[in-house]
């Protein structure tokens, strides 16, 4: 996941992991310590995936400095070239994954024996000193990164869940110790002696328990980006110039290579077919289920899954040039970008912990003033059950895993999302600019209607095979439409600049061209014919004759086709309440016709680049949430400046570039897909954040014993430490609920 070395004038701009991070505290600290180095211009930590991600000035810092200052704080930067680290942090995720497996068991084995005793053996012959005994590996050797970990933070006047832990297990272990060595000190005092070996050693067993589960379900959250790497295979089969095959490592390919991909495999990088032809799988890219049929000099790309047939293709792209590789590295950029609600978020985090020391020893004080002869025991219990719930990973957790999931389910629908700013910012946008051409419509002119005056199979062959020969772009459309036609040689074929093309076939002159081609060379038109000419020129589209000498045979309709999910699209965006609009460069007239026939009120024509970055100007001055969306470089200024920059993905690299979000497959359904995606994330954030916040405002005073004057309930600290990993478990669950929803 160390990514994108962009290297602007004076600023690199990369995202390596962190390590050993174990809250939002954690995250909020090392961001802190980063963003304190000379040179760094910005920094963000991203909790959920354990990612740094920093802009920062190579001739005043680097990466190493980086490091070193993480690692005096008790956190780690892992530094590994691009193409190995991710396998590598994959093994050394799964690594502390196990760690962490086999300490929680031993924990709870441990633990189990203690809670025993305590609680239904209270009186049996050294009962203390069983539990000290099965309690004291659990917290001085299964508990003791938590020690480490407080300590490295003290010495930085920083605090963490860590400290939290510590505190409360160490103050439960310490007091449990001196009352079982020395119990005449609280019998002196007409006082029994009590023993909280099992509170500390359930409180690590729990909180164990609950990182463990908490890592299980992070992983879930990032299973998009495991998705999306798995669809690149390890070997290729490399065609040598001689003809010969040789299987290579994928790392080795190079552009210009030639390469073969048999039936069911998946191609490995992006290139232009070569040679022999095939349907490919592109659901990875567009979503869209049925395979594309590919032929000489069309695009393949890596990731997709070849289907029946074979073909040999040259390497255009390779390594991190390719589109899945730009993929992986817009969803992981995004999943570790920060919502503008995660930022208040960091601010709460980074000052909870010291707040909820605070509470612990006002706690301590008052239990210590108002209750008498309890009043040190109580309030000690009090002190360490208040240090137990407190813990702030269910708030560090809230948003990034919202987000990461939400990113991640964007993705497998082919709607990219570039960061997490758009996607939160998505759900409020009252107003759409639709670019026409390539974004409502095809973006090629096709053939849409054609009418013979008789249905002649020779009339059909001489006029494809004049379009054949004509360089005119509409000429292609044409070709196109009769492809399957078989073409005869003509003779005497003659270019007419504006008006169309002439040739002959066996002594006979034939045209195809404009309706002036045929008015000065006297041809006659059949009423039927111009009823429909005159009905498609009504529509905006271009028409196109074909005639011998004597009449028109024919006559054609080309326009730039609507896309079939435009209309579709178009009414969704309205259900919603939000207005559109539609700019175009072309004329009026097929404006018109383009914004009737799809349902949009409001369109502007001739419209140049700039003048729809100012209409997005215009919009935002009446208090709109303006969403663009386009294809081409001339939209890359509008999308530049709405709130919501949405770009087809069959278009430009620029447009692609500048815009937040990118719908693959140019479908246009897949804009009110990407609003409700937005509207359920939103949704999920402030759930989570509800119950995190809500689980600390009634937890910590129950924790504190306001219950105990009223009922005599006192929680226990080892059912805070259960509350406590549940309130974390529960978030994560929640967020991972969003990739079930519709």
């Amino acid at each position: 996941m160390a990514t994108d070395n962009k290297q602007t004038e004076t600023t690199v701009k990369q995202s390596f992991p962190v390590l050993n991070m174990t809250c939002a505290g954690c995250a909020v600290s090392s961001e802190s310590t980063i963003k304190a180095l000379p040179g760094v211009l910005n920094a963000s930590v991203n909790f959920a995936n354990a990612t740094l991600t920093v802009e920062y000035l190579p001739n005043m810092t680097n990466p190493s400095a980086m490091r070193k200052a993480l690692q005096d704080i008790g956190y780690d930067l892992f530094l590994e070239d691009e193409s190995a680290q991710q396998e590598t942090l994959e093994a050394i995720q799964e690594k502390k994954y196990k760690k962490l497996k086999n300490k929680t068991i031993w924990a709870i084995i441990l633990s189990i024996p203690v809670v025993v005793i305590g609680m239904f053996f209270m009186h049996m012959p050294y009962e203390n000193e069983i539990m000290w005994l099965f309690s004291t590996p659990v917290v001085l050797w299964l508990g003791k990164g938590f020690f480490v970990n407080a300590l490295k933070q003290a010495k930085h006047r920083s605090a963490n869940m860590d400290t939290l832990v510590a505190l409360s297990t160490g103050i439960a272990y310490i007091f449990s110790v001196f009352n079982m060595l020395f119990p005449e000190f609280w019998l002196e005092r007409n006082l029994e002696p009590h023993v909280y070996f099992e509170a500390a050693a359930v409180i690590i067993a729990f909180i164990l328990l609950g990182k463990l589960l908490e890592e299980k379900a992070k992983s879930n959250t990032s299973s998009a980006i495991k998705k999306l790497m798995g669809l690149q295979p390890k070997t290729v089969v490399l065609v040598k110039s001689d003809g010969t095959e040789k299987q290579v490592a994928i790392d080795d390919v190079k552009v210009d290579d030639v390469l073969l991909v048999k039936p069911g495999e998946k191609i490995a990088v992006d290139g232009m077919v070569t040679t022999g032809n095939s349907y490919v799988d592109e659901s990875m890219l567009s979503g869209e289920p049925v395979p594309v049929q590919k032929k000489e000099n069309e695009k393949v790309f890596a990731g997709t899954i070849n289907q029946k047939g074979s073909f040999q293709f040259k390497a255009t792209k390779v390594g991190k040039e390719t589109m899945l590789a730009q993929i992986i590295k817009m969803v992981q950029d995004a999943q570790g970008s920060k919502a503008p609600v995660q930022k208040l978020v960091d601010k709460i985090a980074g000052i909870f912990v010291p707040i909820v020391i605070g509470i612990a020893i006002l706690t301590f004080i008052l239990w210590l003033i108002l209750d008498g002869s309890e009043g040190l025991i109580h309030g000690l219990l009090a002190a360490v059950t208040v240090l137990v719930i407190a813990c702030p990973c269910a708030l560090g957790l809230a948003t990034p895993t919202a987000i990461m999931v939400g990113v991640g389910k964007g993705a497998e629908q082919g709607i990219l999302i570039k960061d997490a700013e758009s996607l939160e910012l998505a759900k409020k946008v009252n107003a759409i600019i639709l670019d026409k051409t390539g974004t409502i419509t095809e973006g090629r002119p096709q053939v849409t209607d054609i009418q013979w005056l008789h249905d002649d199979p020779v009339s059909q062959q001489v006029l494809f095979s004049l379009e054949k020969q004509s360089e005119h772009p509409l000429a292609d459309a044409v070709v196109k439409h009769l492809e399957n036609i078989k073409p005869i040689p003509l003779s005497s074929f003659e270019s007419i600049t504006g008006k169309g093309a002439k040739a002959v076939y066996e002594g006979a002159d034939y045209y195809a061209g404009n309706r002036k081609l045929l008015s000065e060379n006297g041809i006659q038109i059949a009423p039927q014919l111009q009823q429909h000419a005159d009905t498609w020129s009504a529509a905006s589209k271009t028409v196109i004759w074909f005639a011998n000498r004597k009449e028109a045979l024919a006559v054609l309709a080309i326009s730039d086709k609507i896309k079939e999910t435009s209309v579709e699209a178009i009414q969704q965006l309205k259900e919603m309440d939000i207005e559109l609009y539609m700019l175009t460069g072309d004329n009026e007239a097929t404006a018109k016709a383009i914004a009737e026939q799809t349902g949009i009120p409001h369109y502007k024509a001739e419209v140049l680049p700039q003048q729809k970055a100012d209409f997005v100007k215009e919009l935002h001055k009446q208090g709109k949430v303006v969403a663009m969306v386009g294809d081409g470089i001339n939209d890359s200024t509008a999308l530049a400046t709405a709130d919501v920059s949405i770009a087809m993905g069959k278009g430009s690299d620029i447009a692609m570039d500048v815009a937040k979000m990118t719908i693959i497959s140019s479908d246009l359904k897949k804009i009110p897909a990407a609003i409700r995606l937005s509207k359920q994330t939103v949704a999920t954030i402030r759930q989570n954040l509800f119950w995190a916040f809500i689980y600390n405002l009634i937890g910590i005073p129950i924790a504190a014993g306001i219950l105990y004057p009223i009922n005599g309930f006192l929680l226990n600290p080892m059912l805070a430490g259960a509350a406590m990993a549940l309130s974390s478990i529960s978030v994560v669950s929640n967020s991972l609920r969003l990739k079930l929803k519709k």
